[in-house]
């Protein structure tokens, strides 16, 4: 004896099934790895505050890739460097009457990343743990030494609010010891 099914019952599979699709393509569209020659999404977009949270959508046949921002890659660029290079001189500030090693060497460790011969710079990856119970700025010292422990560059690096409990990582870049097999140290470490 064969069971028939209730054809309403059919009806909702096959609505299961399409809209199971449906969202399933509309994920994959929306993960894609659709990228500019800069490395950037075309779907993504910088808000300044020049946008109003009341703006109209973009019309459909105007993707906000297209759209014209008034924040291009190269100024979102150079305020990340001016942001870090003020907190790399803050740090330079905080170490000048720092005595010995500093407060928090036992809070900070390093580690040189691995490079290929070509490139320009010697990276070392600078963690910072904050075993307070408050965020706290991080002055750093990094100092890249060679085989024969000479100092063949020194780099400051800056870890704001760094938050409690927690660990974070910065990076130190030096010029001066690339094309070197060099090995990175916390020449100094102050919290405050």
């Amino acid at each position: 004896m064969s069971v028939k099914a209730h054809p309403l019952s059919r009806r909702a599979r096959v609505l299961v099934t399409a809209v199971a699709a449906a969202l399933l393509a509309a994920t994959t569209a929306a993960c894609g790895s659709d990228t500019t020659s800069e490395g950037t999404s075309d779907s993504v977009r910088t808000l300044t505050p020049d946008h109003s949270e009341h703006e109209e959508s973009p019309s459909p046949e105007q993707s906000p890739g297209t759209q014209q921002s008034p924040r291009t890659q190269q100024s979102f660029a150079a305020s990340v460097s001016a942001e870090t290079e003020r907190v790399r001189q803050e740090a330079v500030k905080r170490l000048e009457g720092v005595e010995g090693r500093g407060n928090a060497v036992a809070d900070v460790s390093v580690s040189g990343l691995p490079v290929a011969a070509s490139e320009e710079v010697r990276s070392a990856r600078v963690r910072v743990t904050n075993p307070t119970d408050e965020p706290a700025f991080y002055a750093v010292k990094v100092e890249f030494v060679d085989a024969e422990d000479k100092v063949l560059d020194t780099m400051f690096v800056g870890v704001e609010d760094a938050p409690p409990g927690r660990t974070v990582d910065a990076q130190a870049n030096s010029r001066k010891a690339a094309g070197v097999k060099t090995f990175p140290r916390v020449a100094q470490a102050e919290r405050g």
